[in-house]
């Protein structure tokens, strides 16, 4: 790419979700370029993608940065426009795509240009969705894990760094860390969990941890709150850790797609980059779960490990009941609610209790803190001793929350309706899909204090009348929309407990 000119430097006070320049007619005119293209920005040899908008704010020897893209470019007094019909590595994004192999050095020089803005979301769409069709082999997954590394910032810890990550699709799921992360930390063991907003899901841990406390930070303060409260829940989006995954996971959410081989990627890049070296991952599976069967977890468990061993990560792999949602709550504000109120009370739904003090145990199995098979019962002691609320509150002030919030202070969505058993009978099931579509339907996440809120789980005797769900909306739209998809989909059945009389 070469460039035609050198420009006056403006920041422009907007964000639109990208980084853009903001040119005059006259120069799109005389660059040949047209709005909506991109093009390359830069100076002293750093070089930016950004999208062409065209404005008569600007004179035709000034450039207008998006407030994002200045940031990056605060170092340059001019910068330079470079005209580009397609990103310098896209031979490398047409061989995956043709589902050809790609050396270490092409997984490199494709994510530097992801990173650096070069590609367009459609381009990046079909990087993503040719995993679907050809997965990377087992060579190109290590490739591209290194390379999303590299790309951005590694957080270095002098200790062992331990963590555990889900690989969702189960609703309600987001929570588990809340419990988790505290009774860890409260061993004294450092657990800095960076956590995904959500990608398919009505809530993701970051989102949900959010509702209580801040969860954007510098890597220098992460680093810093970690080692002081010895586990922190944040947003690894904020940290310039792996920053093409962020990228990928805002594709991902608008095409409704997680590809297997970019999820491990995904998920190991963020770890390493936190530089832990003891992980443990968590894959539910069953109806309606993002892992369906057995056979299939135990695929993608094997997936895990083989890049564990190549990358040098000590992994051990929960497989866990996923058939319906965890716990009670589905959405961020409920979900935190629900969290605050096992903190408490030290009990709660087994469903999530159980989960979080069994993965909790395998991370002290694995520490060597306890003997195999004993970890369970010792996650479960911190627990109920109120060890892990007291480590809670101090991660909740650490992140700038307030640690005396009490669930009944959380904000729930203002439109509410619940909806009753039809009849007397036993509940047979609860759809995972139908109820995190709903949920979605209802405004979460992006509304944190919209979800669903169920009274009864599987296998629960219910009585006509009785309350099953009620949905939290932020509007009335969304609430009809809400009740529509858990009509069309079944999402929570009710069966009569006699099903046929004979003779």
């Amino acid at each position: 790419m070469g460039s035609d000119a050198r420009f006056k430097k403006k920041t422009i006070d907007i964000d639109v979700g990208f980084d853009a320049v903001v040119v005059s007619p006259q120069v799109v005119r005389r660059l040949g370029v047209s709005p909506g293209s991109r093009i390359g920005v830069g100076c002293h040899g750093s070089l930016h993608g950004a999208i062409v908008v065209v404005s008569r704010l600007v004179g035709d020897d000034v450039v207008g940065l998006s407030t994002g893209l200045a940031e990056k470019l605060s170092s340059c007094d001019s910068v330079e426009l470079y005209p580009f019909e397609l990103p310098p590595s896209f031979a490398q994004l047409r061989k995956r795509i043709r589902g050809e192999p790609m050396e270490e050095v092409e997984y490199k020089k494709l994510i530097g240009d992801i990173v650096s803005g070069f590609y367009e979301e459609s381009q990046i769409a079909a990087f993503l969705v040719s995993q679907l069709y050809k997965e990377l082999s087992m060579d190109e997954l290590s490739y591209l894990i290194r390379a999303m590394v590299e790309s951005g910032v590694v957080v270095k810890f002098s200790e062992t760094v331990y963590d555990v990550h889900s690989i969702g699709g189960v609703p309600g799921n987001s929570k588990v860390a809340l419990l988790v992360v505290p009774i860890v930390a409260a061993s004294g063991l450092l657990i800095p969990k960076t956590s995904s907003r959500a990608i398919t899901s009505p809530a993701g841990t970051a989102d949900t941890m959010e509702v209580l406390a801040r969860v954007t930070f510098s890597p220098e303060e992460v680093h810093d709150i970690a080692l002081k409260a010895r586990g922190v829940i944040v947003w690894g989006g904020a940290l310039g850790m792996a920053p093409a995954d962020d990228i990928f996971v805002r594709v991902e959410r608008k095409l409704d797609i997680d590809p297997r081989t970019q999820m491990v990627a995904s998920i190991l890049a963020k770890k390493l980059a936190m530089s832990v070296s003891r992980l443990v991952i968590d894959i539910p599976f069953g109806r309606g779960a993002k892992v369906e069967s057995e056979d299939e977890a135990v695929g993608l468990s094997s997936l895990f490990l083989a890049q564990a061993k190549r990358l040098g990560l000590v992994m051990r792999i929960a497989l866990t009941y996923g058939g319906e949602p965890i716990g009670y709550s589905i959405g961020p504000a409920l979900e935190a609610r629900e969290a605050l109120e096992v903190h408490i009370k030290h009990e709660g739904a087994p469903s999530y209790v159980e989960k979080a003090c069994s993965l909790a145990g395998i991370i002290f199995e694995m520490s060597g803190a306890v003997a195999r098979g004993k970890g369970y019962q010792y996650a479960c002691e911190i627990l109920k001793s109120g060890k892990a609320y007291a480590k809670f509150r101090e991660i909740i002030e650490v992140q700038e929350g307030d640690p005396d919030i009490k669930p009944e202070d959380i904000k729930l969505a203002p439109h509410r309706l619940t909806l009753e058993a039809p009849r007397d009978g036993i509940v047979s099931s609860i759809d995972n899909r139908g109820i995190s579509l709903a949920a979605r339907a209802a405004g979460a996440p992006d509304d944190k204090g919209a979800g669903i809120l169920l009274h009864t789980k599987t296998g629960h005797r219910v009585r006509k009348g009785q309350p099953l769900l009620t949905i939290y909306a932020s509007t009335e739209s969304r609430l009809r929309d809400a009740v529509r998809i858990l009509e069309e989909t079944s999402a929570i059945v009710v069966e009569g407990v006699v099903v046929k009389v004979l003779p």
